[in-house]
């Protein structure tokens, strides 16, 4: 007479299997692992020669050290040259630390900035940079009299005075509208 095992029998069966031949599974799948990586870099090498990419690989390889050498030479250059009293835009500024991130347009965006700095102050020097300078300092005049005025009529006064230095007035008068005939 056969007796049946009960579930609970046969999952003690499959866990005493699996912890009798996992540790040596493991092992061996190290092994083979290490073999095929010392083949198949073999095989790169190999096959990399046969189809011709080898030449290829050593292109990009060497470009990529030109790359970098470039990534180095301007993040020196540009931080030697910026002015002491003023930091690299924010692209240079990360990529000191992620050098292989800094592309052309982050040099040239930094160029931009430093141009844009130096135009603006060339500007102040013509006519119309002297005339928004002007502007500004009227505008912010302005804004002083208004926090500075004790009441609504002085205030109107002394808005009416400085709208006067750029040919407006404050108060402007509303001329009447004609008196139309009405049609009988």
């Amino acid at each position: 007479m056969s007796k049946t095992m009960t579930k609970y029998q046969l999952d003690h069966f499959k866990d005493k299997v699996n912890r009798q031949f996992e540790p040596m599974i493991r092992d061996q799948e190290l092994l083979v692992k290490q073999f095929k990586t010392e083949a198949t870099d073999k095989a790169v090498s190999k096959l990399s020669k046969k189809i011709g990419a080898d030449t290829i690989i050593n292109k990009f390889r060497a470009a990529e050290k030109m790359l970098e050498e470039a990534r180095a030479t301007a993040l020196t250059f540009f931080n030697k040259k910026k002015p002491k009293d003023q930091d690299l835009n924010y692209s240079l500024r990360n990529n000191g630390g992620y050098g292989d991130k800094l592309s052309l347009s982050d040099c040239e965006e930094q160029l931009r900035e430093w141009a844009s700095e130096l135009a603006e102050r060339e500007i102040e020097k013509r006519p119309e940079g002297a005339k928004l300078r002007q502007l500004k300092e009227l505008k912010q005049k302005a804004l002083d009299v208004v926090m500075e005025s004790g009441t609504p009529d002085s205030l109107a006064i002394a808005l009416d005075h400085v709208s006067k230095k750029i040919g407006l007035t404050w108060n402007t008068d509303i001329q009447a509208l004609p008196n139309f005939k009405q049609a009988s």
